[in-house]
This record gives structure tokens, C-alpha cells and sequence, in this order.
């Protein structure tokens, strides 16, 4: 999709008779803030106190204080979570979740309740790296399992983005390193029965220069329509995001490629609405492309080569999915949720970009004579064609909502998703809720989650890992005790997570091979943790808001075992200021080459500035990473360890609703 093609569907809905402007939350009070819905954890409408899991929810006027531009840096104010950059592609965000840094897709992303994560790498991040906060109305976590309702890849989380589907805004925002981007909110009542929205957003940069002689450019485009008509509800997006330079397979180089492409549609039918009874059929498609290649190794560095060799994946998976989703409230309150789901994803583009290629032996020869002199697609690359798979799911859902009390409520569900020709789970969950007084919340919680073993992990073969088709999906158990006190003016929240991991794929020798991997459910752990956060409305125009995380075991791969967050706002008059911190613990590992990499705690500070010039408009200043800290996140696979941090960013942004 081009810029004139989005600049089309601009003008669609560009009509003079916008609805007025949208209540964007900033304008709740500290308690109607606490009970905003949540639609993540539950099929059931609860807020955060009432809700069957452990949620954090960010409303728009959050987002904006803390500053972000996509939706990924949330996770640093997230208890229990950290999203950092990492070795494939560097620039592409990469989760850390109660103890677990695996780059398999073990948190969920769904954007309104539609899942991103595909089929073939899992991780949702991988095909689309950057969804800008400018189209994003509030995003829920569940930090814990989420399959009881979700199914795979649920497994230690799940993050819900909603869009903004009632504003009728504009933006434009300039920054360092060459940054310009822009985005458009729009909806329209044609009629009592039909109305539409759409969402747009474009962001480029240029990105920050590092001393490997690579900037970390993105241009990222964004595009959302959506058109209701009585008792059916039409969905679709389109997102581009490219990703050059920086890091990518473990190499810097100008040379470096990664572009991600995804595309979405959906029809879902209200068959039965009324207080007590809902039914609800929805249809969707998903499409996700990537084209990427990465220096794997250096002219300098290769005898029999003199130009660097780039090596990367040209894959393209599709998902169909089709839902049945079914509620009841009894007289006697109890409610039933019931669904059903199945989901055909498939492989269908298996290829391989690289610069170095011998056609007549349909091998990637590393030498001179079978230089391609660019980085060139082949087409039915022998080694991956096993990769064009397909996965068939049917899963089948249920929950019980049982009040019998006002002060107790006991939530019974359970998922069971059978997938054809790998493995079946069942992933139950009970909640316990009890509030003894109307400030004080008890909770206790068991649910198990699972990952289902994706097409990289099963029938790769390539130059250094072999899949196994034998795998069986992962599983964890977690126990989670909660304590949550709210007063008039400020809460805190006290969780306590028992998390059982068993089958975790890791990579081991190959039996015929001791210079290949292959994949093998080896890994079994526990990771205990304790997560707080709290709010303080200090008066009327000042909160302070603070998070902090403390693992008891060591990670499965070394990451942050203690970090914290802090978020100080204040209004008066016109002005909105904020100020926020992340802070992380030092970290100690050692890397791919059996050497020492040593990262000194740190925190990172960032601030923003909002002066509001009438009622329907506003310039926004934002500055991340005030103090311009240099910092490194660790990665195993990167020859040294490290991978660098965000510089300093300075950025104006001027809003405009209508």
C-alpha cells in the first residue's frame, strides 16, 4: 500500500461532519480511572480489582505522559516484563517476562483482541517490530497465563492493544536523528445504523549513529479501517514497517535488510444481543511477509570471499480464523462464556535472501566465483522448502463466573486446543476473588499456559540448526498470590507468581553434527518472583506512579532479576508534566565467544511537556533518555554480548482535534 493509497483513504472519511471530540481520559478522576473495564483478562466486563488475573492497563493519558512511540516500550513500565533490542533483527523489540528471555514468542500480542503472532518464528514483533502509539486508544497485560482463553502463546502474558475508533484528530511531530511522522484518527455516523473510522500513521527516521558505522533507520507505516453496520462489525489494517543497518543476525552493516509486512480482515455478526445473551461468529484473515538478510560474516574475515556474506529469511505465512463466541447471565448472576475457534496457519513463501549463491548445486557457496553482487531472493530454496507447512487448530473454551457473595466471586475455565499432527493441551484456570471491605482485594490464582512449537524450531535445516518434528509444546503451571489495597487517593498492588516451566525448547548438539543444533524439550525450571506497583494522587494535580520487580530464581537466560519504574506527572492551568524512570540491576553473562559481559545497573529518565493552546489543540515536547545514557542489553548470540541502547530523542509533536 502507498502513501497515495492511504492518502485516499484519508479524504473517504474526511467529512466536515466528524463527531465532537472524543473523552480521552484525560479528564477522569483518580477512582473512575481504576475502574475502567477491562476487556483482556475475562469474556467477562470487570476492572482491574474484580478481573481473574494480573493486569496493568495504560490508558491514553499514561501513553502520553510516559513518552513512548510504540506500543512495545510499555512493557518497561509493566511489572514483571522488560522489552529491549536484540541480535535479529537489533531493532526489533525483543520481551523479557517473569524470568523468561526466549526469542520464541511466549508473550501474545493481539491488537483488539486479535492475535499477531504467526506460525512460523511466533513472535508477533518479528512481523510487526512498531505499532505507534498516535492509533492506540489503551493497551491491557495480563502478566501471567493467558491460554484458558487465548490459547498458544499465551504463556507468561498477553498484550492487548485497542485502537482509537470515536476521535477525530491530527497530528505532526518532528525530532533528532531525522525524525518526521504523522498521523490522522478520523469516525463518522453516516446513520442510525451505519458508522466508520479510520486510523493512519506515518513515522520516519533516520535513526542515531554508532561507532560500527551504522544509523538504525525505521519508516513505519500504519493503516486502519473500520466500518460497523447494524449487527456486523468490517476490521481491517495494513502495516509496513522496515528496519535497515544497526544489527541483524549478529552483524553491523550498511548492507543490513529487514522489512515486515502485515495485513488483517475481519467480519464478525452479532447473532443474539440482549442483557442476558450474546452471540457473536467472527471470520478473519491474516497475512504476514518478511524479507530480511544479515551480515553473518565479514569479507575481511573469509579467505576464500571478498565481500561480506548476507544470509536471511524471504518467508510469507497466513492465518485463517474462525470464532464462536457465546455468553449467558443466569437470574442468580452466575455467567457461562463459551467459543469455539479454528485457525489454519500456513507457510506458503519459504526463500532465502543471500549474496552468495551456486545454482547448479543449489547451495549457498561462501566463495568468489558464486558472488550474486547484491542480495538477490532464491526462489525454492531446497533447504527450507519442508518449511511450507500448514497447522490446523480447533479449540474449544468454556468459563463459569459464579458471585456467591458480594464479597466472593470464583471464576472456572479451562481451553482445550488440539493441534493436528503435533500435540494437544488442556489449560485450565481457577480465580478466587475475595474483598472483604470495599478498599481491599484478595486474590488467589492457578492457570496453565502453552507454546506451541513454531516451523522454525521444526523442520528448519540450515547451516547451523536441524528442527525437530518430535517436539512437543511447552507448558507452565503458576500459582499467583495477590494483595491489592485501594484507597480514595492511591492503591498498591502486591503480586506473588510460582511459575513451573516444563518442556522449554532450548538447542542442543545434533547427534550426526557437533558443529549443528538441532531443538529438544530439555528444560525444565521455576521461577518465583514477587511484582508491586502502586499510584498516589497526591492532590488534584500531581501522581506519582511506581512499579518494581524482584526475581527469587535465576532466569532462564540472563536478564534483568530486579528493575523498577516511576512516573511523576503534574497539571496546572494548560500544562501536563511528567517525568519517568526505568531502572534495571546489573547483569552478568557470558557470551557466545566464553567471554565476560558486564552491564552496570542503570536508569534512564525521560520527560514530557504538553501545553494545551485551546480546547482542540496542543503542542507536546518529549525527551527520552534525558541524560543521554549509554547503555548495552545482553545478547547471547552477539560476539561481545552487547547490544546498544536508545540515545537521547527530542521530539515536538502539535495535535490537533476536531
Amino acid at each position: 500500500m502507498t502513501l497515495k493509497h492511504s492518502f485516499c483513504i484519508f479524504l473517504c472519511f474526511s467529512t466536515p461532519t466528524f463527531a465532537a471530540e472524543s473523552d480521552d481520559l484525560f479528564s477522569m478522576s483518580f477512582e473512575d480511572l481504576l475502574e475502567v473495564q477491562i476487556d483482556i483478562a475475562s469474556k467477562t466486563s470487570e476492572t482491574i480489582a474484580t478481573a481473574p488475573s494480573t493486569i496493568t492497563v495504560f490508558n491514553r493519558k499514561t501513553i502520553n505522559l510516559l513518552g513512548v512511540d510504540s506500543a512495545y516500550e510499555l512493557m518497561n513500565f509493566v511489572p514483571g516484563m522488560q522489552s529491549t533490542r536484540g541480535d535479529w533483527v537489533g531493532a526489533v523489540p525483543k520481551d523479557h517476562a517473569r524470568g523468561v528471555y526466549l526469542d520464541s514468542g511466549n508473550i501474545l500480542v493481539m491488537i483488539n483482541g486479535e492475535r499477531v503472532n504467526e506460525s512460523s518464528f511466533g513472535k508477533a514483533s518479528v512481523y510487526m517490530p512498531f505499532i505507534p502509539v498516535e492509533v492506540i486508544d489503551k493497551v491491557e497485560f495480563i502478566r501471567g497465563p493467558g491460554s484458558a482463553l487465548y490459547g498458544s502463546n499465551a504463556f507468561i502474558g498477553v498484550m492487548n492493544i485497542v485502537t482509537k475508533q470515536t476521535d477525530n484528530e491530527v497530528s505532526a511531530t518532528v525530532a533528532s536523528n531525522d525524525k518526521y511522522a504523522a498521523s490522522f484518527n478520523g469516525q463518522h455516523q453516516f446513520n442510525e445504523l451505519i458508522s466508520g473510522y479510520t486510523a493512519f500513521s506515518f513515522t520516519q527516521k533516520e535513526g542515531e549513529s554508532y561507532p560500527q558505522g551504522v544509523n538504525d533507520p525505521l519508516q513505519s507505516t500504519y493503516v486502519e479501517l473500520g466500518l460497523d453496520v447494524a449487527k456486523a462489525k468490517i476490521r481491517a489494517r495494513y502495516n509496513k514497517v522496515e528496519l535497515d543497518e544497526f544489527l541483524n543476525l549478529a552483524g553491523y552493516s550498511k548492507q543490513n535488510q529487514h522489512t515486515s509486512e502485515n495485513t488483517f480482515v475481519s467480519l464478525a455478526y452479532q447473532w443474539l444481543e440482549s442483557d442476558e445473551t450474546n452471540l457473536v461468529t467472527k471470520v478473519a484473515y491474516a497475512d504476514h511477509k518478511i524479507s530480511s538478510a544479515g551480515m553473518v560474516l565479514s569479507g575481511l574475515e573469509n579467505p576464500a570471499a571478498v565481500n561480506d556474506f548476507f544470509i536471511g529469511p524471504d518467508w510469507h505465512t497466513t492465518n485463517l480464523n474462525f470464532n464462536i463466541d457465546y455468553s449467558h447471565q443466569f437470574e442468580n448472576d452466575w455467567v457461562i462464556n463459551a467459543g469455539y475457534e479454528y485457525l489454519r496457519a500456513k507457510q506458503i513463501g519459504a526463500d532465502v535472501r543471500t549474496n552468495y549463491y551456486d545454482p547448479d548445486t543449489a547451495a549457498i557457496v561462501v566463495e568468489d566465483a558464486f558472488y550474486l553482487g547484491e542480495i538477490t531472493t532464491i526462489k525454492n530454496y531446497t533447504p527450507f522448502l519442508n518449511l511450507k507447512t500448514r497447522f490446523e487448530t480447533q479449540s474449544g473454551y468454556t468459563q463459569l463466573k459464579i458471585p456467591f457473595s458480594s464479597e466472593f466471586t470464583l471464576f472456572l475455565g479451562g481451553r482445550y486446543d488440539d493441534v493436528k499432527n503435533i500435540d494437544s493441551k488442556l489449560s485450565p484456570r481457577i480465580a478466587a476473588i475475595y474483598q472483604p471491605s470495599a478498599a481491599s482485594t484478595l486474590k488467589l490464582q492457578y492457570g496453565e499456559s502453552f507454546r506451541t512449537p513454531v516451523t522454525n524450531e521444526l523442520y528448519s535445516d540450515d547451516d547451523v540448526t536441524v528442527g525437530n518434528p518430535e517436539l512437543n509444546s511447552e507448558y507452565v503451571k503458576t500459582t499467583e498470590l495477590i494483595w491489592r489495597y485501594q484507597a480514595a487517593d492511591w492503591h498498591f498492588n502486591t503480586v506473588f507468581f510460582f511459575n513451573q516451566l516444563h518442556d522449554f525448547i532450548t538447542t542442543v548438539p545434533h547427534e550426526s553434527n557437533t558443529n549443528m543444533f538441532t531443538f529438544a524439550n530439555q528444560l525444565d525450571d521455576t521461577n518465583r518472583g514477587i511484582e508491586f506497583d502502586s499510584s498516589w494522587q497526591i492532590s488534584s494535580d500531581f501522581n506519582v506512579t511506581m512499579t518494581y520487580t524482584q526475581y527469587f530464581d535465576e532466569p532462564i537466560k540472563p536478564t534483568f532479576k530486579r528493575f523498577a519504574s516511576l512516573l511523576a506527572s503534574y497539571e496546572f492551568d494548560a500544562w501536563l508534566l511528567s517525568l519517568n524512570s526505568i531502572w534495571r540491576d546489573e547483569i552478568n553473562a557470558t557470551n557466545v565467544n566464553f567471554t565476560q559481559f558486564t552491564q552496570p545497573s542503570y536508569t534512564i529518565f525521560g520527560t514530557t511537556a504538553r501545553f494545551s493552546l485551546d480546547q482542540q489543540s496542543s503542542v507536546t515536547l518529549k525527551i527520552n533518555n534525558i541524560l543521554d545514557k549509554h547503555y548495552s542489553s545482553f545478547d547471547p548470540r552477539v560476539a561481545d554480548g552487547a547490544v546498544a541502547g536508545v540515545s537521547r530523542e527530542v521530539s515536538l509533536q502539535y495535535l490537533l482535534k476536531f
